[in-house]
């Protein structure tokens, strides 16, 4: 949530991810599934495709997170019943290596189905950055050490928590259009000599006072200041997918809200721990940290 100078374009990372080329696995009994893209790194986002060469009625998925099995969220087309869609998040600390993602697939007719989809997982190259920050950012005092973990627990609660419907419609944009750039995700980061945990975010750098947009529809489920984030905002999107935009000057919605994609979520600004004005925007799929430009362009279907 620390603001640095903006290098990566998001049209390039769109088009980085769109020609990333996609495998396609057996799973027996004539039912396929297309991993897009082939691998990924610390921080990534994967796209599955489920199809069967006749109707499926349900596809479920599992596979290891934090040490503990996790499942995979899926969703039917809504053209094609023959198709289920599903994405996995790859957590930036996860480490490197080779998971299996088992999936249970039921045809409409016929006995289910169930294979072992092999996911590898490369190191991300995540820079070392060394900043010097208001004391209490490094070292709260007891009052404030008590509302950081609060804090940190009723997140983890949030990003753990999978609303069983798919809440967007369409594909995910950026929440600050016209604005084409951002990095420092993953970046490992050292504050006035200590090392703290990564940035689970990209930071968008804007005037203060920018209108911060809604990436996709979905629910607000935090409208409120916090302690490092400052005025923020979580999205959930159904699906163990959410959204987190920080360090707004203003908040103009609340908890409860459904709003849907493009609304305006607050204004840019530089509350809590942040050295100017940006938007931190993170996102979390499958209770893991992912890079969010990753899922620009990203379709409900």
């Amino acid at each position: 949530m620390i603001f640095f100078a903006a290098t990566t374009t998001f049209a390039g990372q769109t088009k980085a991810a769109q020609a990333k080329k996609a495998t396609a696995r057996d799973c027996g009994a004539r039912i396929s599934v297309l991993v897009t893209p082939t691998s990924a790194a610390q921080g990534g986002l994967l796209r599955l495709d489920v199809r069967g060469r006749s109707a499926l009625l349900d596809v479920k998925g599992e596979w290891t997170q934090h040490d503990s099995p996790r499942a995979v969220p899926f969703w039917p087309d809504t053209q094609s019943k023959l198709l289920f869609h599903g994405l996995l998040g790859v957590d930036l600390e996860r480490p490197p290596g080779k998971y299996d993602l088992t999936l249970d697939v039921q045809p409409a007719a016929g006995d289910a189905v169930k294979c072992s989809i092999p996911v590898s997982v490369a190191a991300g190259k995540f820079a070392i950055e060394k900043l010097t920050v208001a004391p209490q950012f490094v070292h709260p005092n007891p009052e404030d050490t008590k509302r950081v973990n609060e804090e940190g627990e009723r997140l983890r609660a949030i990003f753990t928590t999978v609303t069983p419907e798919k809440l967007w419609r369409g594909t995910f944009r950026t929440p600050l259009p016209g604005i084409h750039t951002a990095k420092n995700f993953g970046r490992r980061r050292v504050l006035n000599g200590e090392a703290h945990s990564p940035h689970s975010g990209v930071d968008i750098p804007a005037p203060e006072g920018t209108p911060i947009h809604a990436s996709q529809r979905g629910r607000v489920v935090v409208a409120e200041n916090l302690y490092f984030s400052g005025n923020t905002v979580v999205i959930d999107h159904g699906l163990g997918v959410y959204t987190f935009y920080g360090h707004m000057s203003a908040i103009g919605v609340q908890v409860g809200d459904v709003v849907a994609a493009d609304a305006v979520l607050g204004k840019v600004g530089a509350t809590g721990r942040a050295t100017g004005p940006h938007l931190h925007w993170g996102l979390t799929v499958d209770d893991s940290r992912v890079n969010a430009l990753q899922i620009v362009g990203v379709a409900g279907n």
